[in-house]
C-alpha cells in the first residue's frame, strides 16, 4: 500500500463512525499534492445534501481525531467538502444509487471515434459499466476504459 492510500485508508477509519453518528454519508476520502501544498479531503453527503455547518461540525471533531493519531508525517491541509452535483461515481453503492438515471462516461482512448458517451446506467459490475444511449443501443466500458463517469445534467 502506498503511503498516500494508507493515509486514505486510515482517514475513512477515522471518519466513519463521525458519518454514522451524524447521519452522513462518506462520499470519498483523498490524499492529494496540488503546487506545493499536499490536501486531505473528504467528501461527506446526506440526503438533502450537506451544509457549510454540516462540513464544520466534521471538520472540528475529525481535525481532533487527526491530531490525537498524528499518523501523516508530512505537512497538510485537511478539507471536509460537499461532493458536488458533478461528482464522479466511483463506488458500488454509487452505481446502485444511480442506477437507472442519465450518466456521462468519458474514456481515456477513443472508441468508435468518441471518447464521450452519454446513456442510461442499466449495469455495474467490479469490472465494468453498461449504458443505454438514445440511440437504444446498449454500450459495455472497462472500467479500465473510464477516465470519468458521473450523473449527466441538463441545464
Amino acid at each position: 500500500m502506498t503511503k498516500r492510500e494508507t493515509y486514505e485508508a486510515r482517514t475513512e477509519e477515522l471518519i466513519l463512525p463521525l458519518m454514522e453518528e451524524f447521519g452522513f454519508e462518506l462520499v470519498d476520502v483523498e490524499f492529494v499534492k496540488e503546487g506545493d501544498t499536499k490536501y486531505l479531503r473528504t467528501y461527506i453527503d446526506k440526503d438533502g445534501g450537506v451544509t457549510i455547518h454540516d462540513c464544520e461540525t466534521v471538520a472540528k471533531r475529525m481535525n481532533d481525531l487527526l491530531d490525537e493519531e498524528d499518523f501523516i508525517e508530512e505537512s497538510y491541509i485537511f478539507e471536509v467538502s460537499s461532493p458536488g452535483l458533478d461528482r464522479p461515481l466511483k463506488k458500488e453503492k454509487d452505481f446502485i444509487r444511480n442506477m437507472g438515471k442519465e450518466v456521462e462516461i468519458r474514456t481515456y482512448r477513443a472508441i468508435e471515434g468518441q471518447k464521450e458517451f452519454f446513456g442510461t446506467l442499466t449495469g455495474y459490475t467490479e469490472d465494468a459499466v453498461t449504458i443505454v444511449t438514445e440511440e437504444e443501443e446498449t454500450k459495455t466500458f472497462e472500467n479500465k476504459e473510464i477516465a470519468l463517469i458521473r450523473l449527466a445534467f441538463d441545464f
